[in-house]
């Protein structure tokens, strides 16, 4: 009987049907080296790509604000709230330029707006490829 037991289990290793050992099973799931399509980074695509289509900010906001209710993982509830803050102060911003457009000083402040857009949505997108929580996602800043 013990005979049998010692050779179903070198079956098992010989066809790979072994079960893992105990310290890999407690190791927390490494970050993938290729793409990863998570939530905060399809928002930050489409905040990017509103730049040429003109509408994915829309959806990219819609999705920020649907999601965050949801918050499947730790570090994805900072990314929800730095792209809101994002699309909102960006969004209010080009109100104030477009009104200051009148006397000319709104029209410098586009480009300004369309950078600190651009590269608050690559920060996040940066940080969500890692699975990282952003930093301080109540900042204006970067």
């Amino acid at each position: 009987m013990a005979d049998d037991r010692s050779n179903l289990e070198g079956d098992r290793v010989r066809l790979g049907t072994q079960p893992p050992p105990v310290e890999e099973r407690r190791r927390p799931p490494q970050p993938s080296q290729g793409f990863d399509a998570n939530r905060p980074t399809i928002v930050s695509i489409l905040y990017l790509a509103s730049f040429v289509t003109g509408i994915t900010g829309l959806i990219g906001i819609v999705l920020a604000h649907v999601w965050q209710g949801e918050n499947d993982e730790e570090w994805m509830a900072s990314h929800y709230s730095y792209l809101i803050r994002t699309f909102w102060y960006a969004f209010l911003a080009g109100i104030v330029a477009t009104l200051l457009s009148i006397v000319f000083i709104g029209l410098l402040m586009f480009p300004i707006i369309a950078i600190w857009f651009g590269v608050r949505s690559v920060m996040s997108l940066m940080k969500a490829q890692r699975r990282e929580p952003m930093p301080d996602p109540q900042t204006l800043l970067f």
